[in-house]
């Protein structure tokens, strides 16, 4: 599909072809499947307690008879890009080893769609394997405006589904991101603020995080997929039920698609 030979640059092809140009060059490392396994009951483990850090995670599955030690079960919370949700001292204190932005939303009043958005990155497991899913969701009505499944966890995926996002329905005010790598690096960054998005970044992307636990419960957990492709289409035909047909309690019973664009109209009306 993509000739190294041709005039075309590798990057104007994969543009042209619509796939990432970091998966040309991925080389996905062996895996046990015991050590997928245990992944698995990590992720499960991490959706219904998310307080849990490595150490508790590690005495849950000694409980359930796994032989792990904490270094294991921390090395494998990082590849899945996992960790404890807990209230974090001076999160708006600058970090000098990498490059953040002060959280913008404490105290805000979020009331309207297209006010602030947000996005994070979760582990998929699959029959054989995992990928990894972004989404970018609108803070106020819970809508997910652009996904993307990717085999590694390069930026590229994400600045996609940022750009598609935007294509679609705009800028928003605030852009709300935690503090890994793919959202603190230059190339997204300056997706951003070329747009004069204003940035907040925070540890615990919570709202991101209730959607996460829907995905998981309603949708990957109840199937194993067999290929990245039928990941794909899978979790997307979830996302189109998710916004369009899954009532939300805390939407007064509406759905994400009906919630923003009642509030979106309210705003541009005024």
């Amino acid at each position: 599909m993509i000739d190294k030979t041709h005039q075309l640059s590798v990057r104007q092809q994969s543009q042209l072809i619509q796939i990432n140009r970091s998966t040309l060059y991925y080389k996905p490392k062996e895996i046990s499947s015991t050590d997928l396994s245990l992944m698995r009951l990590i992720d499960e483990i991490h959706i219904d307690y998310p307080f849990m850090g490595s150490r508790m995670i590690r005495d849950m599955l000694q409980r359930q008879g796994h032989q792990i030690g904490r270094r294991k079960v921390r090395r494998l919370m990082r590849l899945m890009r996992i960790h404890a949700l807990y209230p974090k001292p001076n999160t708006s204190k600058p970090n000098l080893a990498h490059r953040i932005f002060p959280y913008l939303l404490k105290n805000m009043v979020i009331d309207h769609s297209n006010q602030v958005w947000c996005t994070d990155i979760t582990y998929i497991p699959m029959a054989k394997g995992f990928v990894y899913l972004c989404a970018i969701i609108d803070w106020h009505s819970r809508k997910v405006l652009a996904h993307r499944v990717s085999i590694s966890m390069e930026t590229d995926f994400c600045i996609d589904a940022l750009q598609e996002a935007i294509v679609k329905y705009g800028c928003p005010e605030v852009f709300n991101t935690d503090q890994g790598s793919q959202f603190t690096s230059e190339a997204f960054l300056n997706e951003l603020k070329l747009r004069n998005i204003r940035i907040s970044m925070d540890g615990d992307n919570v709202m991101i995080e209730r959607l996460w636990r829907s995905v998981k419960h309603e949708e990957v957990y109840l199937k194993a997929y067999d290929t990245v492709k039928q990941a794909k289409q899978s979790i997307a035909e979830y996302l189109d039920f998710y916004n369009m047909i899954r009532p939300h309690s805390s939407l007064n019973k509406a759905t994400p698609d009906e919630f923003y664009d009642q509030h979106l109209l309210k705003v541009m009306a005024a």
